[in-house]
């Protein structure tokens, strides 16, 4: 392995070696390969296949986003639906007209809170449909990487 004196990189050259002697770095959006990692063939106004790739995960990453919205939807929903069903199940044991004071805020808050997780999954139902049309617009537009997105 070959050393590096202390405060120098092998990006900086060595000690004393003019600027324009180190390689320049290849502009951006071209490759050391001549374009062959291109989505398109020559000619093609595409980006990089490391553009797309990147575009790709960063919808299952909103994918996955939406997943974990609809997970803590279902788990707000089935907070209501458990104490109402605790609430029948123990319903001879008390009077309504006893605890309607507590049943009627609590049965606001329960349908409040039924109500907020029914729309987070819907949204997240949304989004994720939303994501999944884009991908497809992007295996359409790329065939490169179709074969890699199903």
């Amino acid at each position: 392995m070959k050393r590096i004196p202390h405060g120098t990189s092998p990006e900086a050259g060595r000690p004393g070696e003019a600027p324009e002697a180190r390689a320049a770095p290849p502009p951006a959006g071209s490759s050391a390969r001549g374009g062959e990692d291109r989505a398109g063939g020559e000619g093609d106004a595409l980006p990089p296949v490391s553009v797309v790739i990147g575009e790709v995960q960063l919808l299952l990453a909103e994918k996955r986003t939406s997943l974990a919205v609809m997970r803590t939807g279902i788990a707000v929903l089935a907070l209501p639906l458990s104490v109402a069903s605790v609430l029948i199940a123990t319903s001879k044991y008390y009077l309504i007209e006893h605890v309607l004071p507590v049943l009627i805020p609590l049965g606001v808050f329960s349908l409040a809170l039924a109500v907020f997780g029914v729309m987070l999954i819907v949204r997240s139902l949304a989004r994720m449909r939303h994501c999944d049309r884009l991908m497809f617009e992007i295996k359409r537009r790329h065939s490169v990487i179709a074969q890699f997105i199903e």
